[in-house]
């Protein structure tokens, strides 16, 4: 009966059709330990829009709590990656910013590592990093001597 409901389980509630809102009903009371490991998720989702740190170090701390009292492994190495990562996780309640663009350079500078396969000096690579992260356009015209 789960067959085909990957999504229905991933997708905010309510963007769902009245269709699959019924279905993920009926399939949250058939199977209850994943109704209660869908409630969870619901739960923590809700945690992003705490903007008060106080506040969000507490719920995170009580989610936390209800986890390890489901019983329910997935979701108890979950929240020991939120453990892990408790300081980054609340920072983000009070900044906003996440690391996606730092990422994102950091992909660019790899690939042009292997892509060139190694440089001969390191001002070399420093000069590649500059080319592609910076965004610089050489689109000059070509003037003959």
């Amino acid at each position: 009966m789960l067959k085909g409901h990957k999504y229905t389980f991933s997708k905010d509630y309510r963007n769902l059709t009245a269709d699959k809102k019924a279905q993920l009903n009926m399939l949250t009371l058939m199977y209850l330990k994943l109704g209660k490991a869908y409630r969870l998720k619901v739960i923590f989702d809700e945690f992003w829009q705490i903007e008060d740190m106080p506040e969000a170090q507490g719920y995170l701390a009580f989610w936390c709590d209800m986890v390890e009292d489901s019983k329910i492994h997935p979701l108890i190495e979950f929240a020991k990656t939120v453990k892990a990562h408790w300081t980054g996780i609340v920072n983000y309640i009070k900044a906003k910013i996440t690391t996606g663009i730092i990422e994102g350079i950091n992909n660019k500078i790899q690939l042009a590592k292997r892509r060139a396969r190694g440089y001969r000096n390191i001002n070399n690579f420093i000069n590649m990093i500059y080319f592609l992260c910076a965004k610089l356009k050489f689109d000059y015209s070509y003037y003959p001597l």
